[in-house]
């Protein structure tokens, strides 16, 4: 049932809002209802409420009233909050199965973060899956305008949900995220000083191979690919760089699949640009998977099983990162994790020791300059007796870790990604 309000807040300024959100309980393509609370809705930011942010607001399965609370913020940037909750952290995900035109098929993980915490995915910035803005020059985006939207989606959202204002709040993210987050911990705790309401009971932050700083994140690709045996020493000492992103994908589909994804999408992946020429070894399954979601996003009865405002965008797409202009005018997110750390929130940096688009190497490299002194040396994390990864704990609450064979996002190791968060956020020892 869908509901609306008007809250008024105290903000930089005093404005009114509406804030629209709707209980789901099921979901076209998942059978049944569904085994977790799910909202949808949207929140208005900006001036006059001009940008709409469209959120998906999964609560804990375990503990809703006390377990932390968690925004989501997925990189990109201009990506849909969609690829964490159905791909990376989510408590459901597309069944990988050769498309023949039907609505794909959602299914329960068994490995959602949603099983620790609370967690909010909003598609930030405006542009990104059903975030849209109601004229044009509210369509602006950037670094700075998204930390300073989402502070306000924050407070506004809580406002309308003020039984979760005492849970212990969290901002995560991954990949371009690592630009966003540190800068928005630190946002949100000068509007707490600054006796900005409602206060948010921040304590601290999670990232997942996060771009920090483009000289360390890119100049540690070559050290990483030479490391890991995919050049050799003759081209390790000659080159200067590759502009690669991808290095190898796996190749799990057929002819007939791609044949039928090009008769269903009228030549144009929907969300996704299918270059004819492309082979699939390139293409792939890891690829592959990300069109399923376009195809279910742009479902009309999907549309309002979730309560998308008609013509509020046209064709959903994963990521618009090649549509929507957006200025990334904050070069390093460096100096706010050194604010952070200096302001004692907790922290958990994570990286796919397989990961070529931000090297393990170059996080490394941007957390030792931060210069703490180290509290657990590195030393391996386990599961069920077996390696899962390496760790390190430092003296400003920072943790890191790495996640033995995975790569640039959760979804390369799912379970190990879990464990690795539950453990944290509990305050448990990796």
């Amino acid at each position: 049932m869908a509901k609306s309000h008007v809250v008024l807040l105290a903000y930089h300024y005093t404005i009114l809002f509406a804030v629209s959100r709707s209980s789901i309980k099921f979901l076209p393509g998942f059978e049944g209802p569904l085994p977790f609370e799910l909202e949808t809705g949207y929140v208005g930011v900006g001036e006059f409420d001009d940008a709409q942010l469209f959120y998906y607001f999964v609560k804990s399965q375990t503990n809703p009233k006390e377990d932390p609370l968690m925004i989501w913020l997925t990189g990109g940037p201009v990506c849909s909050s969609a690829s964490a909750l159905f791909y990376e952290i989510g408590p459901l995900t597309f069944r990988v199965e050769e498309y023949n035109g039907s609505l794909p098929t959602l299914v329960s993980t068994s490995y959602s973060w949603t099983k620790a915490a609370s967690i909010i995915f909003v598609d930030s910035p405006v542009g990104s899956g059903f975030s849209y803005a109601r004229k044009p020059s509210s369509s602006r985006a950037g670094d700075t305008i998204q930390v300073h939207q989402v502070d306000q989606f924050l407070r506004k959202w809580l406002m309308d949900h003020p039984e979760f204002l005492s849970n212990p709040f969290y901002v995560g993210g991954d990949s371009y995220s690592g630009i966003i987050v540190p800068a928005l911990v630190h946002h949100i705790h000068i509007g707490n000083e600054n006796g900005v309401t409602p206060p948010i009971n921040l304590q601290g932050y999670v990232l997942g191979n996060p771009a920090t700083d483009e000289n360390s994140d890119t100049n540690s690709r070559i050290p990483f690919a030479h490391g890991m045996g995919l050049i050799s020493d003759e081209l390790y000492k000659s080159v200067s760089g590759l502009n690669t992103l991808h290095i190898l994908l796996p190749d799990c589909g057929s002819d007939s699949t791609r044949q039928h994804i090009i008769k269903f999408s009228g030549g144009r992946i929907l969300g996704e640009t299918l270059n004819p020429t492309l082979s699939l070894p390139w293409f792939g399954c890891y690829l592959y998977k990300f069109l399923l979601s376009s195809f279910w996003a742009n479902d009309e009865n999907v549309r309002r099983a979730l309560h998308v405002r008609k013509a509020s965008i046209g064709l959903w797409s994963r990521c618009n990162t090649d549509k929507v202009p957006y200025s990334k005018d904050i070069p390093s997110s460096f100096q706010y994790h050194a604010i952070n750390s200096a302001k004692g929130f907790r922290s958990l940096i994570y990286s796919g020791d397989h990961d070529y688009v931000v090297p393990f190497l170059g996080t490394q490299a941007w957390i030792r300059a931060l210069n703490y002194s180290i509290i657990n040396d590195w030393r391996p994390w386990l599961i069920d007796n077996q390696i899962a990864g390496y760790t390190r704990t430092y003296a400003n609450k920072m943790t890191f870790a790495t996640i033995k064979g995975g790569a640039h996002t959760a979804d390369y190791k799912p379970k190990e990604s879990s464990v690795l968060f539950e453990r944290w956020i509990r305050g448990e020892l990796l």
